[in-house]
């Protein structure tokens, strides 16, 4: 048995969800894939994965010993692109995920530069409201806390923002401007599914509102939502259209704003501060791509938006 192979096959296997899926992507047959996967299980003496006719998922086992593989395939990865590139360039895949608006509104726009510095090593981006979740599964996870997190995982920061309350001058020559928070109980509210909510008495539930003077306490207001989402851009397209009021990052916000079409209401109060992050899963020992690649956020993600944000102002 080829044992480098068969832990290559193994990390595909639950990284595709299936040995079917797991055959075409590595171009193999699927009699192979499952084969080598036994026999890995059988010179471990463990079963690794629990297989049934609807899904497939790791053992105990399993678990903690693909944490070991995929730090393992990831030096041997670094020590063939550095035995092979005598200009000591990098090559091979770096696995990323991030919330939709994280990736077209962070990531998209520096994959050009990305390239013109690091022409071998390529992103695989993949997008999920909630990729805060799946830190272990990915080589970097681009993720959004509050200023309360405090998980125990591996984040480097790479920018802080604020989170506003804005609709369209159309919405609002309708149905007037909010002067307090209170008065957003007669105003249409698109909420966040993703966003943390007070659940109350019934279906009911309260919009948190933090003031900018300090004496001030919270508020929390009952706003009627008549659209929800996890999609922060599908939330600032409608409120774009005059749909309702919406609470979006001030910084994805600011060209909306520039061009006057929406404005920044309740401007003495916040619904949050958050920090954007680059979280690593648990490893002893850290690729050198994915080393790069994170040196390369902490540089460009700051920059970009100091620049967005002059061109703006």
């Amino acid at each position: 048995m080829d044992r480098l192979q068969a832990m290559k096959i193994f990390e595909r296997v639950v990284e595709e969800g299936g040995f079917a899926a797991a055959a075409r992507a590595m171009d193999m047959s699927p009699p192979v894939v499952t084969r080598m996967v036994a026999e890995l299980e059988q010179h471990l003496g463990t079963r690794l994965l629990q297989r049934t006719t609807r899904k497939l998922a790791l053992t105990d086992a399993g678990e903690s010993y693909l944490q070991r593989v995929r730090a393992i395939l990831h030096e041997i990865d670094d020590a063939e692109a550095a035995a092979a590139a005598s200009t000591r360039d990098l090559r091979g895949i770096i696995r990323i995920v991030a919330a939709p608006v994280l990736a077209t509104n962070f990531l998209a726009p520096m994959v050009a530069l990305w390239h013109a510095h690091y022409p071998k090593l390529i992103l695989d981006i993949s997008m999920d409201a909630y990729a805060s979740s799946r830190v272990d599964e990915f080589d970097v996870t681009i993720m959004v806390a509050g200023e309360d997190f405090d998980a125990n995982i591996v984040a480097r920061p790479l920018v802080q923002g604020e989170a506003i309350v804005v609709a369209s001058p159309d919405y609002l020559e309708r149905r007037g401007i909010p002067r307090e928070p209170q008065d957003l109980v007669h105003h249409d509210y698109l909420r966040d599914s993703s966003a943390p909510v007070r659940a109350q008495a019934g279906a009911g539930r309260k919009l948190r509102l933090q003031s900018l003077r300090a004496e001030v306490p919270d508020e929390e207001v009952d706003a009627p939502a008549v659209l929800q989402s996890v999609s922060t851009e599908l939330l600032m397209r409608a409120a774009v259209d005059g749909a309702g009021v919406a609470v979006t990052s001030r910084l994805l916000a600011e060209e909306h704003l520039a061009r006057g079409e929406l404005v920044h209401i309740l401007p003495s109060w916040i619904f949050s501060r958050y920090t954007i992050y680059a979280a690593l899963p648990s490893r002893r020992m850290l690729p050198a791509r994915t080393r790069v690649f994170l040196d390369f956020l902490t540089e460009h993600v700051p920059r970009a938006v100091a620049q967005k944000s002059g061109q703006l102002s």
